[in-house]
Formats: C-alpha cells, structure tokens, sequence
C-alpha cells in the first residue's frame, strides 16, 4: 500500500528549473491523496507555459515506479478573495503596455494571446484602447458581440480566441472623445458584461501611455502581469521606463520588456539593418533588472499578417513568427515563475 509519504519522497527527485529546489522544499506541493488513484495538487499557475508543462511531466514520471495511476490539478492563491474577484473564471490577465505609440504593441499583444490558443490554452483577447482600437481589424474580425437575454454580450471567436474591442460597439469610422469618468465606465462594463467564462489566460491590449484607461484597469481588475514593449531607440525606451514606474506604482508584478522592430533582414540582400538601433531593450531590461522577453525583427510578413488577419506567431514557415513563438513561450513561462515565487514565500519555503 502506498503512503502519503513514499508520493512526497518521490516527488523530492523533481526540481523546479527557476527557483532552484525540489517542489516540495519549495513548498510546491499543495496537497497528495492515496486512493485507487495517486491525486496530486500543485502550486503550478501557467498553463501550456514549457516550464510547467515539464514539471508536471516530471512529476509523473517520478510516481510511475509507485504502481498507481496519477492525477494532477493545479492551483495557486491569486492575492484576491473570491467574493471581490471581477473575473473570477479567468487564471491569467497579462496587460501589454507601451510607454509611447508606434512601437507594434497591438501586434505584440494580438500574436501574444494568438500563440497561447495556438499551444492550447483558453484565451481571451481585449482590446482596452477605447481611443483608437483595431485589434479586430488585425484579426479580420468582423462579427459583432451577441447579446443574450440577460443583456450581457457573447464575444466572438477568432483563431481560438475570444475577442472584445470598443471597435465592435462604435462605427467604423467614429471618433472617441470622452474624459476619465467616461472611460471607467465603459471598461468596467466590457470586463463585467462579458461572458468570458473560463479563461486561462485574458490578454490585454492596453493603449499608450500612461492615462485613464492603465488606472483604471490596475485598479479594477488583479493583473497578474505585465509586458511592456518598446524598439530599439532611446526615444521609445524613454517612455518605456514611464510604464515600468506605472506598473510598479500599483505593485503589478511585470513579466519583462520585449523589443519590437529590432532589425529588418533585407529580403533581396540578406543583410541585416538596425534601422530603429540595435540591443536597446535588452539593455533596458538589465538595467532595470528586468527579465528580457526577446526581440521581434521587423519584417513585413508582420504588416501583412495584420492586414490580412492571420497573426505571424500561427506562420510555422516564418522566422518572425518562430521569433513570437519563442516570446510567447518565454512570456508564460516567467507568468508561471511570478506564481510559483508568491506561492513559495507565502508557504514559507526558504528563498535559493
């Protein structure tokens, strides 16, 4: 017969890659039942992120030899009460931010949550610029929320996503002037009179800057983390350090900063141009002791995959979409690592 004990002394024999230690030194095992079955909670908060995906594919291999079959679940302590939660179904809400314009947020954000649904996980997309929001065009999504009788909205589906922009609810070509109570308003309805359901990951594509819409989702809503995108140039990474200090205002754990438009590979020549500079977010990023997601170059299947609607990061062909692939990759993967590290310091376990 199998014991408690003989599950968490194989479980030892599993290190977590980031922190340094076995799970249950680090106080990553919530919980182990012994049944007809070996039940087994862990405090694993990123789904579909490779660092997690391993640790549980460990975790069964280290308890094959005990001659029961295995069950997994995973579940960490968020920081909010369930009764205060706005989106109590959703596990994830990673916000991306720029400090400035220009600098293909939008894109990072859409081929963000695109590459999650693509590795399969549940994902939602919300595109939180009220001002200027095109997410859906960049999606070639056309069809307009549902409404059901309990006056809440369907969101519609693109590439395994569920979708909500303001672009859905105005005219195609009306413009947006409304002051900070406004804007409250009309984001705290588009997250409560969504039906979202059950989400492992809510990605946010926030707009530029550091204005009414930021505050008013870092005040509404528990962001479990942030990416904040910047090129190359010192122009953009000036502002880049304006959303760090926005994040770190609000203590929103932010994820890193990844580097867009890093350097054009010439199609007809092959050489490289660092027409925007070359390494400035990556420096950013140590000198801010920041985590670096990677850099996207830029490269015009990018421009073509907006305009057509079909994100580069889901381009298994492409070179720019393997380089989403790997941010997509990194980004849950420092998600799971935010988790894990809250989850180890309230269980108590010593830091490595």
């Amino acid at each position: 017969m199998v014991d408690r004990n003989e599950v968490l002394d194989a479980l030892r024999s599993v290190e977590d890659p980031d922190l340094g230690d076995d799970i249950v030194s680090l106080g990553l095992v919530n919980d182990v039942t012994v049944g007809d079955a070996i039940q087994v909670d862990l405090a694993l908060g990123a789904p579909y992120s490779p660092t997690e995906t391993g640790i549980a594919e460990e975790v069964r291999a280290a308890l094959s030899g005990l001659g029961l079959s295995v069950e997994l679940s995973a579940n960490v302590d968020r920081g909010v009460a369930a009764e205060d939660q706005i989106l109590p179904g959703v596990k994830n809400i990673i916000a991306v931010a720029s400090g400035k314009g220009g600098v293909g947020k939008s894109t990072v954000a859409v081929n963000l949550a695109a590459g999650l649904a693509d590795r399969g996980a549940r994902v939602g997309l919300f595109d939180a610029d009220v001002y200027g929001p095109n997410v859906p065009r960049m999606l070639d999504a056309g069809e307009a929320p549902k409404a059901t009788q309990d006056e809440t909205m369907v969101p519609p589906e693109k590439f395994g996503m569920k979708l909500m922009s303001m672009d859905f609810l105005l005219g195609e070509d009306d413009p947006v002037i409304w002051r900070g109570p406004m804007v409250h308003k009309v984001i705290t309805q588009l997250w409560e009179d969504v039906e979202w359901g059950a989400l492992d990951y809510m990605v946010v594509d926030l707009p530029p800057g550091t204005g009414d819409t930021q505050l008013t989702m870092l005040q509404s809503v528990p962001v479990s983390g942030a990416i904040i995108v910047t090129t190359p140039q010192e122009v953009a990474l000036d502002d880049a350090r304006k959303g760090l200090r926005m994040f770190g205002k609000h203590d929103t754990p932010v994820l890193g900063i990844v580097e867009n438009m890093a350097g054009f590979r010439c199609p007809d020549c092959g050489s490289t141009h660092d027409i925007f500079g070359a390494g400035g977010g990556e420096r950013f990023a140590e000198e801010n002791d920041m985590p670096f997601l990677g850099s996207i170059p830029l490269d015009t299947s990018v421009r073509e995959g907006g305009d057509s609607g079909k994100p580069v990061v889901l381009d298994d062909d492409s070179e720019t979409g393997e380089s989403f692939r790997d941010f997509v990759r990194t980004a849950a993967d420092m998600q799971g690592i935010v988790h894990r590290r809250r989850h180890q310091q309230q269980a108590g376990a010593p830091e490595q």
